[in-house]
C-alpha cells in the first residue's frame, strides 16, 4: 500500500491537469461561442452571470491546467460551481443527476480538493516554489 501513495501527488496533478482542461473548454463555449455555444453557436453576453462564468472558466480553466496560483483560483472557482449549481441547477429538483448538476457538483468538489491539497508536483507552483 505504501508503495502506490508514491503516485498519489502525480495523480492529483494528472486530476487537475483533466479539470483545468475540460474546465477552459467549458469557459471557451461561454465566452467565444465554440463548439456550439450558448445554442446555435453564440457566445454569452460579456457582462451577463454566463458572461462573466465564462472569464472565470476560460482563465481560471488555464491557470489549473498550468497549475499556476492553483489554491486560489480553485477556490474562486469552487464557489462559483456552487453558485452555478444552487443558482441553475436545485431549483430544477434535489438529485443532480435529475436537474444537469452533476458536472457543476464535481467541479466544486474537485476545486475544493485542489484549495486543500494544492497543484501537485507537475505544476507551474511547484515550479515556482524550488527556484
Amino acid at each position: 500500500m505504501a508503495q502506490n501513495s508514491s503516485f498519489e501527488p502525480y495523480a492529483l496533478s494528472l486530476l487537475r491537469i483533466a479539470a483545468g482542461f475540460t474546465f477552459w473548454l467549458h469557459g471557451l463555449q461561454k465566452l467565444l461561442g465554440f463548439f456550439g455555444g450558448m445554442g446555435h453557436g453564440r457566445a454569452a453576453h460579456l457582462l451577463s452571470l454566463l458572461g462573466v462564468a465564462g472569464v472565470l472558466e476560460s482563465f481560471g480553466g488555464v491557470l489549473i491546467l498550468l497549475g499556476l496560483y492553483t489554491r486560489p483560483v480553485a477556490f474562486i472557482l469552487c464557489g462559483e460551481m456552487a453558485v452555478a449549481y444552487f443558482k441553475q441547477h436545485a431549483p430544477h429538483g434535489f438529485w443532480p443527476i435529475a436537474n444537469g448538476g452533476e458536472l457543476a457538483v464535481l467541479y466544486c468538489f474537485i476545486f475544493l480538493l485542489l484549495t486543500s491539497a494544492g497543484a501537485g508536483p507537475l505544476s507551474l507552483d511547484r515550479l515556482i516554489r524550488n527556484k
